[in-house]
């Protein structure tokens, strides 16, 4: 038995390939913006921040990275309604990302942080600064500097995993090579084209981050 594989009706697919390709950006650039500015937050309450909201941070932070992200995503999309809030596919979606992003972002920058010389604490000390102005204006640069690979690689692992939103109709590039296999039964070629697509986003989007990295830390290209 042979296949024969055939990709040029995918041209007519194009308008829904193209949206969930949009879409996709979307999630990644909003949770990726929020979820990392999240994981500062928290990375500077463990690390230097009010004790008693270190507890409340560390429960967060140890509950989304020892639990699946889709039940992470089903939890908001279908128990918060129960709770009187009611969120839309692309909403449950970005924030389910951003609470992931954020709680793994957090490890990675505490770990930037720890390994900074006491000597620039104390240095900030010495001038009259808040802890937290230490953290903001001495710390916080060079930690992100250490750890962006890291990051940035965290950053695409979680671009890649925001194909499960599908599965709340969140109408991704996952949910368009679905769509596509649903109406035309030729499987194959819908998700070996949303694998390329995927690939070529995670590559592109290493790149850029590379590209902020080398601009936000002119002395050391990052990649």
């Amino acid at each position: 038995m042979s296949y024969h594989f055939e990709f040029g009706w995918l041209l007519q697919y194009y308008p829904e390939i193209i949206k969930g390709v949009l879409i996709t950006l979307e999630l990644i650039a909003i949770g990726g913006v929020l979820g990392i500015s999240l994981g500062i937050f928290c990375a500077w309450v463990r690390a230097l921040g009010p004790v008693w909201l270190k507890p409340v941070v560390a429960a967060y932070v140890e509950l989304i990275r020892n639990t699946p992200f889709l039940i992470q995503l089903f939890f908001i999309f279908f128990g918060l309604p129960s709770l009187g809030l009611q969120l839309s596919e692309l909403t449950a979606a970005n924030l389910a990302m951003v609470v992931n992003l954020g709680a793994y972002s957090c490890e990675i920058i505490r770990a930037g942080i720890q390994a900074t010389p006491k000597g620039q604490f104390e240095a900030g000390e010495s001038l009259a600064m808040t802890r937290f102005e230490t953290f903001r204006h001495v710390v916080l640069v060079p930690s992100l500097q250490r750890i962006w690979p890291a990051l940035s690689s965290q950053v695409v692992i979680v671009m890649l995993g925001s194909a499960v939103v599908s599965q709340i109709a969140a109408e991704d590039l996952t949910f368009a090579a679905n769509f596509i296999q649903s109406r035309t039964f030729r499987a194959f070629e819908a998700y070996i084209v949303s694998t390329s697509i995927y690939l070529a986003l995670a590559i592109l989007l290493r790149q850029v981050l590379g590209l902020i990295g080398w601009f936000i830390f002119p002395r050391r290209a990052v990649r």
